[in-house]
């Protein structure tokens, strides 16, 4: 079988995986998955996604502060933490800074989001690793950092718009991943995304545990149903899903240096 499936994005550090995650990982390869970016939130899972990664030859780390974690930074621990992802970073299966951004769904203190944020997409820049952005309800301040950093990096399951997509584009050298959400039944403005994005800036993710695709939403969701996303976006793209799991593994290797 063909290993067309790159997941730009995932987190199996999750508890949900707990119970069989060495099983499920282990048959991955067989279900069609080439690699896998597995994304730290925080220091210790930061740690468990490189274990992971250094595990398994296919599965690939990110390490980085989530904005659900900025607040146990603090202050006067920022440089700790800042110091502490920089060493995780040296690591060979250590491709990218992420998961990082901005997230004005939850009530989190935007201040620390915003210290910590502003310290990762320098660190990126001084390291040139790519950075993988997280963007919830926070489109305004985030277009307003890329501009600013013009970072080499991805947004994260993409829930801006069609105009949006046109300004990230202009502030960066950034690419955007679609997940799920793509299939749902009411997915509007992600069904124009998929339809608009330029095919050389399109990465394909999981989000794993969540957001699994039609039809399996609302279960646990594994690497192998991107394939069900993949077709989605053929059907929208007049394109066979073959073709659409080919560049997205392709952009996917380019974006994060694996071979």
């Amino acid at each position: 079988m063909d290993r067309l499936i790159f997941d730009a994005h995932c987190h199996y550090d999750d508890d949900k995986f707990d119970e069989d995650r060495d099983e499920l990982l282990s048959s991955l390869p067989e279900k069609g998955v080439y690699a896998v970016v597995t994304n730290g939130t925080d220091i210790a899972t930061s740690k468990t996604s490189l274990a992971l990664a250094e595990k398994y030859p296919f599965v690939y780390a990110a390490v980085g502060i989530h904005p659900e974690s900025a607040e146990d930074t603090k202050m006067l621990r920022i440089d700790e933490y800042i110091e502490t992802i920089a060493e995780l970073l040296t690591r060979k299966k250590a491709v990218a800074l992420g998961e990082v951004g901005l997230d004005y769904y939850w009530d989190i203190p935007k201040e620390e989001q915003h210290i910590i944020f502003d310290r990762q997409l320098r660190l990126a820049a001084d390291v040139k690793k790519p950075i993988i952005i997280h963007d919830r309800e926070a489109h305004g301040d985030m277009l307003e950092y890329l501009k600013k950093y013009r970072p080499f990096g991805l947004l994260h399951c993409y829930s801006g718009s069609v105009e949006m997509l046109k300004e990230v584009f202009r502030y960066g050298d950034m690419m955007i991943s679609l997940g799920g959400t793509v299939t749902f039944k009411n997915a509007r403005v992600p069904v124009e995304v998929a339809r608009e994005v330029p095919l050389d800036r399109l990465l394909l993710e999981t989000d794993a545990p969540y957001l699994a695709p039609v039809p399996f939403r609302g279960k646990r969701c594994d690497s192998s149903l991107i394939a069900h996303t993949a077709q989605r976006i053929a059907e929208i793209r007049g394109m066979t899903a073959e073709d659409v799991l080919k560049y997205t593994k392709e952009n996917a290797c380019r974006f994060y240096g694996v071979e």
